[in-house]
């Protein structure tokens, strides 16, 4: 019988091998034999570094890998990258793109730059604004979700939407969030579930994770400062952000049930930040690293 350590031996020769045909740098075939052998890699959404990334993505590559995560979530603005070179860039610091988020609008037209681009996941952010509040809002959305779902899935990789807080409104006996879900074919539409505005809204992303974890297939970390009050609706006043483990999340918990769930990607959101945002990455990276031992 093949042990996990022989097993781990032939993959990375195995991989050594893929690099060399792909031209991969060290980095890159580095992040890849990773890939193979990790159990829950972390990884960033390159939104929390947006203003760094726009002005040298290279150089923001690299500091998130010496921090230690392995993955990163592309985001609308470095999409000025042609595909194929975002990809590289991202390999050969020795990252995976398993996932990007794309606006609604105009996500239809972004499917061949994300599949081009290598992500397993295309995920729309949020709804426009003059969707989020009304439940015909809600109901034309999952029934488009439905349709790019379908395109999404011929093309080889899957939908997925995130949510924020103003998707748990009422709507008399049920909420936008919960339309959603009852609309969409489970088998086309997936969830990456946000815990912090899951949190904000007055729900308990642990529920959330134990009731969908079969749609749920990705999450977005970041803490929420205790004191406020919780809300459903999308504004400043909603904004308590703090560093992974410095909040009142239940994160040891969540990233317990995420391991038993089999959730693929986890990645660090931070909308904003008190401090500079590397600085952040590295706490509430330190900080899962201690909550997942």
């Amino acid at each position: 019988m093949q042990t996990r350590r022989e097993f781990l031996r032939r993959s990375s020769a195995g991989l050594v091998g893929l690099a060399g045909i792909a031209g991969l740098s060290a980095a890159g075939m580095r992040g890849l034999a990773y890939a193979a052998g990790a159990k829950r890699p972390i990884g960033v959404q390159l939104y929390t570094v947006r203003t760094l990334a726009e002005e040298d993505l290279p150089s923001v590559l690299a500091q998130i890998r010496k921090i230690g995560y392995r993955e990163v979530e592309t985001y609308w603005n470095v999409y000025t990258h042609p595909a194929k070179e975002l990809r590289r860039m991202i390999l050969d610091h020795g990252l995976r793109v398993p996932s990007g988020h794309f606006d609604y609008d105009g996500l239809g037209g972004k499917l061949d730059y994300a599949k081009e681009l290598g992500v397993e996941y295309v995920v729309c952010p949020m709804l426009p604004r003059g969707m989020q509040n009304s439940l015909d809002g809600f109901q034309k959305a999952a029934d488009q979700f439905n349709q790019w779902g379908e395109q999404v899935s011929k093309m080889g990789m899957r939908l997925a939407f995130h949510n924020h807080n103003y998707e748990f409104q009422q709507f008399g006996n049920t909420t936008g969030y919960d339309t959603l879900l009852a609309r969409t074919d489970p088998k086309l539409v997936f969830l990456e579930m946000d815990c912090y505005w899951i949190t904000q809204a007055g729900r308990d992303p642990l529920a959330m994770l134990r009731k969908h974890g079969d749609r749920i297939r990705m999450l977005h970390l970041k803490d929420r400062k205790p004191g406020f009050p919780f809300t459903q609706h999308l504004n400043e006043s909603a904004e308590h952000f703090t560093e992974v483990g410095t909040g009142m999340v239940a994160y040891k918990e969540i990233l317990a049930e995420a391991e038993k769930q089999g959730i693929q990607h986890m990645f660090v959101e931070q909308d904003s930040t008190t401090i500079p945002p590397m600085e952040s990455l590295r706490i509430s990276y330190d900080n899962i690293e201690k909550l997942m031992a």
